[in-house]
């Protein structure tokens, strides 16, 4: 399960032009609007980030007006998403330790999202042209929750010098296509789906040939892609038909997913091009590591004028 929530310090605070009662606090590689004076550098906050879904508990009230959501999967709660407040950008929620006794004693860093009852917000899933839910998603085949680099600085240590690829953010709704030990099925991002041509989750199957095509291939395969398109999240691509942009490829016996080569190869094979790999070399966490290091830099040099 992602790391939605945890004990983060507040590593600089920063002014809010023309704000008498908002500052920025910034955690990790992210920054949360905060009411001014609430934190200090170096204080203890709980920190939410984007996506997560809150229960309904009194500490959490004032993000009634912006924030509750009726979710079917999840019940009532609040939805934490990036906005934008007095011109900045708040990326989460940041609250004060304090207001939580039951996390007395915890250090940074530690892992809080189920103490405090927190989910991941998703759209609830479609029963109609979703297609007909069969089951839970098959136990072993992973659901597509991909860690948010800000939340996770020292990978780019890790990826430093190290082959690597980026894939592009669809705004569509997640679907597996499987093939293991004969079986080929479909998947929404929780739940498993009926074969049912008409089934949204199963047009990958339908309109790439991949029952006959997976077959003939004969290897145990995991897929999991973006379904976007016509009726989904608003298709912001202006599609006129529905796509599937595969993201990652799990080779099921070896229980790993394959490297950018083997995962491109594994398409062409198939027969298509629908995918949204794009090969990186080392300029990216060059760049990124360059924008911490001046970000670093800029808040030193601020601490450095106010003392």
């Amino acid at each position: 399960m992602r790391s939605l929530v945890t004990i983060q310090k507040a590593r600089a605070i920063s002014p809010i032009p023309d704000s008498d009662f908002l500052e920025l606090a910034h955690i990790m590689g992210w920054q949360c609007v905060t009411k001014k004076g609430e934190f200090k550098e170096g204080d203890l906050g709980v920190y939410y980030e984007v996506d997560s879904f809150l229960p309904v508990d009194e500490r959490y009230e004032f993000l009634r007006a912006s924030s509750f959501r009726a979710n079917a999967d999840n019940g009532d709660g609040f939805r934490i998403r990036s906005m934008k407040m007095r011109g900045q950008l708040s990326q989460g929620l940041l609250l004060p330790l304090e207001k939580f006794p039951e996390l007395a004693g915890l250090t940074e860093g530690t892992d809080v999202t189920e103490k405090l009852n927190v989910k991941k917000w998703y759209i609830p899933e479609t029963s109609n042209p979703g297609g007909t839910i069969i089951g839970e998603r098959p136990f072993g085949i992973p659901a597509s929750d991909e860690i948010r680099l800000q939340s996770a600085l020292e990978f780019l240590e890790e990826l430093n010098g190290k082959p690597y690829y980026i894939t592009t953010k669809m705004d569509g709704t997640s679907g597996i296509v499987y093939y293991i030990d004969g079986k080929i099925g479909c998947c929404s991002r929780n739940k498993e789906i009926k074969d049912e041509e008409g089934a949204l989750y199963w047009t990958p199957v339908y309109k790439y040939g991949l029952k006959e095509k997976l077959k003939a291939l004969g290897k145990n395969l995991v897929l999991t892609g973006e379904i976007i398109g016509p009726g989904i999240q608003k298709n912001k691509l202006r599609l006129t038909d529905i796509e599937w942009n595969v993201f990652d490829v799990k080779d099921w016996d070896a229980n790993k997913y394959l490297a950018y080569d083997d995962a491109v190869k594994l398409c062409a094979d198939l027969g298509w091009t629908r995918y949204r790999w794009k090969n990186a070399a080392k300029a990216l966490v060059i760049r990124w590591k360059r924008y911490w290091k001046k970000r670093a830099a800029n808040t030193q040099a601020a601490l450095t004028k106010r003392a």
